[in-house]
C-alpha cells in the first residue's frame, strides 16, 4: 500500500509535477508550471534562489500568471500581486472505506469538457480549464441529460489524490449531489490505496462543514497565493 507520507503534502504543487503529474509539466531549472490548459498552478525550490525565481518567469513569460497555490515562498518585489486567499487543506483520515450510494454518478471524459467548463463558468469552484480533466477522474450526475453537479481529482502527491471542483448548479442544490460525488471519489482513491485530501477557502464555511460531515478534517491553515511575472526580463 502507498503510504501517504502527510509531507508530501506540504508542497503539493512541486510534488505532483515531479511525481504522478510529470508528464503534464513544463520545466525551467528548478522551477515548474503546468502546461497551458491543464492548470495555472507552478513552483520553485522549497528554498528558492534568486535564479529561480528567473528560472520561472522565463518559464511563464513577460506578465504571466504564477499561481503558486499554498506553497510558503514568496517571489521577490517586483512580482505584481494578484491575490491572496486564505484557506485550509483538509483529510480524511485513516484508509476505511465507508459504504455510500453511488446511484447516478458517472464517469467524465473528453467528450463532457464544453458541459463541465460550463458548469464550473456557471459556479466557480475553482480554475477549470481545457485540458483540466486530464489531471484524474471527474465525476458527475446528469438530470435529464444534462450536467448538473461534478467533482474530481487535481493535484497528486506521491499517495495522494485532491478532491477538487465540487461544484453543483443552483437549480440542482439540496439534492446531496456534492455529498455523493466526493463519497464515490473518496471510494476511488482508497481503492488505489492513495488517501483523499482537499483544499476549500476559509470563507466557504458551507462546504466545510459539508466535508467535516464526510469524515474529513483539517489538516493546515494555508494562504493561496498569485502573482504576475515582471513584464521584462533580461536573456532569453
Amino acid at each position: 500500500m502507498t503510504s501517504g507520507d502527510a509531507a508530501a503534502l506540504d508542497d503539493p504543487v512541486g510534488e505532483s509535477l515531479r511525481g504522478p503529474h510529470a508528464v503534464l509539466a513544463r520545466r525551467r531549472g528548478r522551477a515548474a508550471a503546468y502546461l497551458p490548459d491543464v492548470a495555472t498552478f507552478s513552483t520553485v525550490s522549497p528554498a528558492p534562489r534568486a535564479a529561480d525565481w528567473d528560472d520561472l518567469a522565463r518559464l511563464l513569460g513577460p506578465g504571466g500568471f504564477a499561481d503558486l497555490f499554498s506553497g510558503a515562498a514568496v517571489p521577490p518585489q517586483d512580482w505584481e500581486p494578484v491575490f491572496v486567499l486564505e484557506g485550509r487543506q483538509m483529510i480524511r483520515p485513516g484508509t476505511e472505506r465507508a459504504e455510500h450510494s453511488h446511484a447516478g454518478v458517472v464517469e467524465l471524459g473528453a467528450a463532457d469538457v464544453p458541459e463541465m467548463l460550463d458548469l464550473t463558468a456557471r459556479t466557480r469552484p475553482g480554475p477549470f480549464w481545457q485540458r483540466t480533466h486530464e489531471l484524474g477522474t471527474y465525476l458527475g450526475v446528469r438530470l435529464d441529460g444534462r450536467l448538473v453537479a461534478m467533482a474530481g481529482e487535481r493535484l497528486r502527491p506521491p499517495g495522494w489524490a485532491e478532491i477538487s471542483a465540487v461544484c453543483t448548479a443552483p437549480e440542482a442544490r439540496g439534492q446531496g449531489h456534492a455529498a455523493r460525488l466526493v463519497n464515490a471519489l473518496t471510494a476511488r482513491i482508497l481503492a488505489r490505496h492513495e488517501r483523499p485530501f482537499l483544499h476549500v477557502a476559509e470563507t466557504n464555511t458551507t462546504a466545510i462543514a459539508l466535508y467535516e460531515r464526510l469524515g474529513f478534517e483539517t489538516r493546515r491553515r494555508v494562504t493561496f497565493r498569485g502573482y504576475r511575472t515582471p513584464e521584462a526580463r533580461v536573456g532569453p
